[in-house]
C-alpha cells in the first residue's frame, strides 16, 4: 500500500520544490542569541527569532531552570489532575494572572494547545465565534474543533466586525477572537474599538498575546496595557516560547469560571503531560525579572524604531508595524528565498515567508528585533539588506 502513497508524496514534494515553496531547515549549533553559529561553523546575526527580550540564553533563567530540576526533578510523568500538579505550577499560574491583571490562569504544553482547547469546552452549536481573518493557525484549528457557528471578519476591520456581530445576534453566546499582534504583518488589533463593539453586542473577547506579551505596551503587558483596557478582556492566551524565555509552554488566563471550566473539560490540558519543573521555575523567574525593571522593553522599543526608520530610509517596502516585527515586502516567493540566502552570505540570518504561511503574492522577509541586538548589529543588517536589495533589483 505504501508504494502508492509514496509516489503521490514524492510528486507533491517535487511540485512544492518547483514552485519555490519548499521549506529547508537551517541548523544552528549554538544557543539562541542575537549572534548564533550555524552548521558551517560561521557566526551570523539572527533577525528571525521570537527572542524579543533576549532571554533565551539568559543566565538567570538557566540558573532557575537548573534549580527547578535539582529540586523537583526532570519530568512530571503525569497530567495535572492525576499527580502532575506541583506548587510550582500554581505559583506560575498566579504570577501570570497578576502580570496580565486577570483572575486565574491555566498552563498548557504550548499556546497551540491553549488555542486548540479553549472553544469546545465553552461553546456549542447555539453559539457564535467571530474571528479575525489573519488569526493564527492554532486559533483556526481550535475554532474547527468547536461546533459553534463561525463568522470571519476582515483583518482589524471594525465595520466588518460589527456586521458579523449583527449577523450573530441570533446565537446564544458570542465571542470575538483576535491575535493581539498579527505575526506576519506586525500590526496590532484595535482593542479599544473591539471592546466597545463587544459591549454593544454583548460578546466575550479573546486575544492571543503570543507576539505582544513582553513586547507591546510600556512595561510589556501587551495590548491591554497599550490600549488601557486591562481587566476588560475575558480570555487571554499566550506562550512562554517567545519573549517569555523562548522555551516551551502556553497558557490561558482570564475570568475565573472560564479557567475553571477549562480545567474540567479542555482536552489538551486533561490529556497532556504537565510542564516540566525546569520550564516552570524559569517562567516564574522571568515574570519576576519583568516586574523588577523596564530596561528590556525600553531597549527593544528603541531597536525596533531605529531599524524601521533606517530600512524605510533605504527605500524598502515595509508594512506599518506596532510591534517588534518588521515585514520587508518582496511579493515573490522565490525572490524571498533567494534574498534570504544572499543575506546569509552577508552574515544576516533571516527567512523568506511565502504561501501558505502568507497569502499568494505576499511573500516577504519578516525581521524580528530583539533586546539582544546592538546598534552595530542593526547597522550591519541595514547595510546588508541595502546591498542585496540593489543587487537583486529590489532597490534602485
Amino acid at each position: 500500500m505504501y508504494g502508492s502513497i509514496q509516489k503521490y508524496l514524492q510528486e507533491e514534494i517535487k511540485s512544492i520544490r518547483e514552485a519555490g515553496l519548499y521549506k529547508d531547515e537551517r541548523i544552528i549549533t549554538s544557543p539562541q542569541e542575537a549572534e548564533i553559529k550555524v552548521s558551517s561553523g560561521r557566526s551570523v546575526l539572527n533577525f528571525c527569532a521570537n527572542n524579543y527580550l533576549g532571554l533565551s540564553n539568559h543566565p538567570e533563567l538557566i540558573a532557575a531552570a537548573k534549580e527547578g530540576m535539582d529540586t523537583y526533578g526532570f519530568g512530571m510523568s503525569s497530567v495535572r489532575f492525576i499527580c502532575g500538579t506541583q506548587d510550582l505550577h500554581k505559583e506560575l499560574e498566579k504570577k501570570i494572572a497578576e502580570f496580565f491583571g486577570t483572575e486565574d490562569t491555566i498552563l498548557y504544553a504550548a499556546c497551540f494547545d491553549a488555542n486548540g482547547g479553549v472553544f469546545e469546552p465553552l461553546l456549542n452549536s447555539q453559539d457564535a465565534i467571530i474571528s479575525d481573518s489573519l488569526n493564527h493557525a492554532s486559533i483556526i484549528d481550535g475554532v474547527r474543533l468547536c461546533k459553534a457557528q463561525r463568522y470571519r471578519y476582515k483583518n482589524a476591520d471594525m465595520h466588518d466586525l460589527e456586521e458579523k456581530l449583527k449577523e450573530a445576534m441570533e446565537q446564544r453566546f458570542r465571542i470575538i477572537v483576535t491575535d493581539a499582534v498579527f505575526s506576519m504583518d506586525g500590526n496590532v488589533a484595535p482593542m479599544a474599538e473591539i471592546i466597545k463593539l463587544a459591549e454593544k453586542y454583548d460578546a466575550l473577547v479573546m486575544i492571543d498575546e503570543c507576539h505582544s506579551a513582553g513586547v507591546v505596551g510600556k512595561t510589556g503587558r501587551g495590548v491591554t496595557e497599550l490600549f488601557d483596557v486591562r481587566g476588560k478582556v475575558d480570555i487571554i492566551t499566550g506562550t512562554l516560547g517567545k519573549a517569555f524565555g523562548g522555551a516551551i509552554g502556553g497558557f490561558t488566563t482570564g475570568k475565573k469560571e472560564i479557567v475553571d471550566m477549562l480545567r474540567q473539560r479542555s482536552r489538551p490540558y486533561l490529556f497532556s503531560n504537565s510542564l516540566p519543573p525546569m520550564i516552570v521555575k524559569a517562567g516564574i523567574r522571568m515574570i519576576e525579572m519583568m516586574s523588577e525593571t523596564n530596561d528590556l522593553q525600553d531597549a527593544l522599543h528603541f531597536n525596533t524604531d531605529y531599524f524601521y526608520k533606517e530600512m524605510k530610509k533605504a527605500g524598502f517596502d515595509i508594512k506599518p508595524t506596532e510591534s517588534a516585527i518588521v515585514p520587508i515586502m518582496l511579493y515573490d516567493a522565490r525572490l524571498s528565498q533567494d534574498f534570504a540566502a544572499a543575506l546569509l552570505k552577508e552574515g544576516i540570518y533571516v527567512i523568506g515567508f511565502y504561501f501558505p504561511v502568507v497569502p499568494r503574492g505576499e511573500a516577504r522577509i519578516r525581521v524580528q528585533l530583539s533586546t539582544g541586538h546592538t546598534k552595530e548589529h542593526l547597522d550591519k543588517a541595514v547595510a546588508a539588506f541595502t546591498k542585496v536589495g540593489k543587487e537583486m533589483g529590489v532597490l534602485k
